[in-house]
């Protein structure tokens, strides 16, 4: 494939190669040039009016800077005057106003929180950091991160540490389980896991066990911030509700396109999956401005300090909490060619413990919480570095640092260039997922049906592959944490996720829950252990994709492509575990109680 050609394949054929029309001799069409070219504009040297007048364009900008502030602070100096007017002649005990009170979800609050936050970067940035910031780094910070990696990574200093954690852990389980005790069945899990990772590692002698720890105690830690701490389990819920009502605009679109009656009754292909063309253009649109390239980089940098792992593989495990696994490693395309074989099984892994947030709206209608798959998505970044090290510990010598890298940039022109390709690259994503869910449910229920005739030939009709296959996974939903009464039901949705698809199993998982059929706990851990895209057509589109960007890389992608397929299962695994500690019936049971009343009340709604 040639550049040009390449070029048009990048833009989904919207830029063609048009070679054959190129024009041998373009001198007759030149633009004939016009004698009153003084245009007020333009300088004499074809420079803008602004360039050549630098004191006037930074008055310009300056004043500009000026107004905006000033209509911001109007703006909230009015919001303050309405919400109080508001709290002093309308909120009474039984209002139901959303302005009443500091409402920091929806309300003034949330108004008041955001003004914070920007006000607080913009003098971090432009005041903190250029005056103050850089020299207090480079004097003080900096030597002493320095002398504190060089003490911490002592043998004597990790051992301590090691015997630390563990007493905190311990202190904080006897504290958590003393009223539940059954609760400890779900530490069960992780500890086989892990026993697994030593046993069947690729070198146990290069495991650094430092990594492995500190990964899974930040995804334990993660946990308890965003599950069994009420702050922040309110912090995610409210994330949870924003992204869901943010995805729920695709639905205008869609509606307009495909028409009332395919919208209303939540046809899968025409109601769900444009949303993914709707997230696809808004990420597009933060890539092309270079943001989320920034708040990966300072992800993965947070990663990388935390767990001593690689910039390229850190970077990428970050990158996974918003795209998709195919997304995520054209971050660092440039680079994936000089990946040692343990990276590209940590950057595999990640993309297989983790789900992207176009499909989340599909989730989301299928009755799954909204703040349990994003917690469980931030949950797996740390971890899927920790235990993918364990499987395949480094053994090589990386050739990528923090000071190399530079991240792939945007190779759209505009900003409406961008937006125009983000909506059309999701095409193949929603083709690949309705293609993927037809054929891999007609192949299980045709497997269904030969199991089904071979149980009728010998007088055994209620048997299917999927109930033979659910079985094997029995024992691992109850080392999760699944009471025994609902190991069966969710051992199927399971095994659906493992052989089919997220979608499909989620779509059952919901099913079971509206129906009453688990219990809302079992619910919540089930939503974990299948937040995550290791099944069968995942682990050929993930080989396929890196092999396009490293095909001198391609043996060993397929070489390590099922262990990472494992291995990111695994990681889902161990946050449905460490939720089974965490999650409490109550809350659980008014989480999906308000989750099943909205599912209730939109299909009133449409019938």
């Amino acid at each position: 494939m040639t550049t040009d050609t390449a070029k048009g394949v990048i833009n989904n054929g919207y830029e063609l190669d048009h070679r054959e029309l190129e024009i041998p001799n373009s001198e007759p069409f030149k633009e004939i040039p016009r004698e009153d070219r003084n245009l007020p504009q333009q300088g004499e040297d074809g420079k803008g009016f602004f360039y050549n007048n630098p004191k006037m364009g930074r008055i310009v900008k300056i004043s500009v800077y000026i107004l905006l502030h000033v209509v911001v602070v109007g703006y909230f100096s009015y919001a303050t005057y309405h919400y109080n007017d508001i709290t002093n002649y309308e909120c009474n005990w039984s209002s139901d106003n959303p302005l009443c009170g500091i409402n920091f979800c929806s309300g003034y609050g949330m108004l008041l929180l955001l003004l914070v936050f920007v006000y607080f970067g913009l003098f971090y940035y432009f005041i903190f950091k250029p005056k103050v910031g850089i020299w207090l780094h480079r004097e003080y910070l900096k030597p002493a991160a320095q002398k504190w990696h060089n003490f911490s990574r002592t043998r004597a200093v990790s051992l301590a540490s090691i015997a630390l954690l563990l007493v905190f852990l311990a202190i904080f389980l006897y504290f958590e389980t003393k009223d539940e005790p059954q609760k400890l069945v779900s530490m069960v899990a992780p500890c086989f896991f892990i026993l697994c990772g030593y046993c069947f590692s690729t070198k146990r002698s290069a495991i650094k066990w430092r990594v492995v720890i500190t990964g899974i105690t930040c995804q334990f830690l993660l946990g308890i911030i965003c599950i069994r701490w009420e702050v922040g389990r309110n912090i995610f819920d409210c994330l949870g509700k924003k992204v869901a009502t943010f995805l729920d605009y695709a639905k205008d679109g869609a509606q307009f396109v495909f028409g009332d009656f395919l919208i209303q009754t939540e046809v899968f292909a025409f109601a769900i999956l444009p949303v993914i063309f709707f997230f696809s253009f808004f990420i597009s649109i933060l890539y092309y401005m270079g943001a989320m390239q920034w708040v990966v980089v300072k992800l993965g940098w947070i990663l990388q300090q935390l767990l001593g792992t690689t910039v390229c593989e850190s970077v990428t495990a970050a990158a996974n909490i918003f795209l998709g696994m195919s997304e995520s490693p054209l971050l660092i395309r440039p680079y994936i060619n000089k990946l040692t074989k343990s990276e590209i099984h940590s950057i595999m892994v990640s993309g297989f413990a983790t789900v992207s947030g176009t499909v989340l709206a599909a989730y989301l209608s299928f009755g799954a919480s909204a703040a349990h798959l994003i917690t469980s998505s931030v949950m797996a970044a740390p971890a899927t570095l920790a235990i993918s090290k364990l499987y395949m510990p480094e053994t090589e010598e990386s050739q990528t640092t923090s000071e190399s890298i530079e991240l792939e940039k945007s190779q759209d022109s505009s900003l409406l260039d961008a937006a125009s390709s983000g909506a059309s690259n999701a095409v193949p994503i929603v083709l690949g997922i309705i293609a993927n869910i037809v054929a891999f449910v007609a192949f299980v229920a045709f497997l269904n049906g030969i199991v089904n005739w071979l149980g009728y030939l010998v007088g055994v009709d209620d048997i299917d592959f999927e109930w033979i296959f659910s079985k094997l996974f029995i024992p691992l939903v109850w080392a999760m944490g699944v009471p025994s009464q609902d190991c069966n039901l969710v051992a199927k949705v399971v095994a659906t996720k493992t052989i089919i698809n997220e979608f499909v199993a989620y779509e059952r998982l919901g099913a079971y829950i509206v129906a009453g059929d688990i219990t809302a706990r079992s619910g919540g851990i089930a939503t974990f252990a299948i937040c995550g895209f290791a099944n069968p057509s995942s682990l050929g589109i993930l080989i396929g994709s890196l092999s396009v960007m490293a095909p001198h890389r391609r043996s060993t992608i397929t070489a390590v492509a099922f262990r990472a397929f494992v291995v990111g299962s695994i990681v889902c695994f161990v946050s449905a575990s460490f939720a089974g500690i965490l999650l409490q019936e109550g809350d659980e049971r008014a989480n999906y109680d308000r989750i099943i009343q909205k599912l209730a009340s939109r299909n009133a709604t449409h019938v």
